[in-house]
């Protein structure tokens, strides 16, 4: 009878816990759970500066906490500069739609100003970035899974925090691929697009990069090497480094209009869909079986 107690005890506490993500039990985050601890005392040849930790967060959040709102949260967003992780999570307790970026992942060398804000709009992505959802043991989850929130960030979230900015002067002072130009150049006429286009491909080119660093690949990702994986059943979990890049890729050639939101139970709305007649910016076959045809 004690032991029975104590088990109903321990999951009472883990059903009244918050909930977080990448995955529900907390132990992965935006990227698998790993033990690289970069300080801020550290000696480092790239990543970023306090202030532009700090000015990037702001930004994503002035826009999104509004939305957030509109869909009955509040947005809260940590801001662990002095945190030496390597990783970022989102988590909902009650009302409260929170999501955690820390120091030790804004200071790696791969990551640029706009692949952090990348990762910060992959992690809003978790909360209200559409279907598909995570699959729990009973139902959906709250989240957004990985290869949706990583799609959520540069179809929808990304876009709108580039909207005002010079991105053509911007993207000007970028080594550029030639098949991301060309891609961007083929799915909008508008320069403004175009260079957002780019932008967007290019801060998921800082987090591959990261990705592979992280695993200790030695071939990095490439706009012109798709991941062939075809899968039978949509993985939730985080996808492999190509097949995220792809996703990156992808979320920004579509050329929905910004202002079609997404939904939580819809995989169509708001995105490039096979089912809409879209050949281009869909979400990559590599992570995501559709269910609609």
């Amino acid at each position: 009878m004690k032991s029975l107690k104590q088990g109903l005890l321990v999951a009472a506490i883990a059903l009244s816990a918050p909930a977080w993500s990448c995955t529900e039990d907390g132990k992965e985050g935006f990227l698998p759970d790993n033990n690289l601890k970069i300080s801020v005392d550290a000696k480092r040849f790239g990543g970023l500066s306090e202030q532009e930790f700090n000015d990037v967060i702001t930004k994503v959040e002035s826009i999104y906490a509004p939305i957030v709102a509109e869909q009955g949260g509040t947005l809260k967003i940590s801001r662990g500069w002095t945190d030496a992780t390597v990783n970022a999570y989102a988590q909902r307790s009650g009302s409260e739609w929170r999501v955690a970026m820390f120091g030790g992942l804004a200071r790696h060398e791969t990551i640029t100003a706009d692949g952090f804000a990348l990762v910060v709009c992959h992690e809003i992505g978790h909360h209200i970035g559409g279907a598909p959802k995570k699959v729990g043991y009973y139902s959906n989850s709250w989240a957004s899974n990985e290869g949706q929130s990583d799609y959520f960030a540069n179809l929808k979230c990304l876009r709108r925090a580039f909207l005002n900015d010079d991105n053509s002067a911007i993207i000007s002072k970028m080594e550029i691929p030639v098949a991301l130009t060309e891609a961007c150049s083929k799915a909008f006429e508008a320069e403004q697009d175009r260079a957002i286009c780019i932008r967007g491909g290019m801060a998921g080119d800082s987090v591959a990069r990261l990705f592979a660093a992280l695993r200790n690949q030695s071939t990095p990702a490439k706009f012109d090497t798709p991941d062939r994986t075809v899968v039978t059943v949509t993985n939730d979990n985080h996808p492999a480094t190509q097949c995220r890049m792809d996703t990156y890729f992808q979320g920004s050639l579509c050329d929905a209009n910004l202002n079609e939101d997404v939904e939580q139970d819809s995989e169509v709305a708001g995105t490039c869909h096979g089912s809409l007649g879209h050949d281009s910016g869909l979400r990559p076959r590599c992570w995501f079986k559709p269910s609609v045809q």
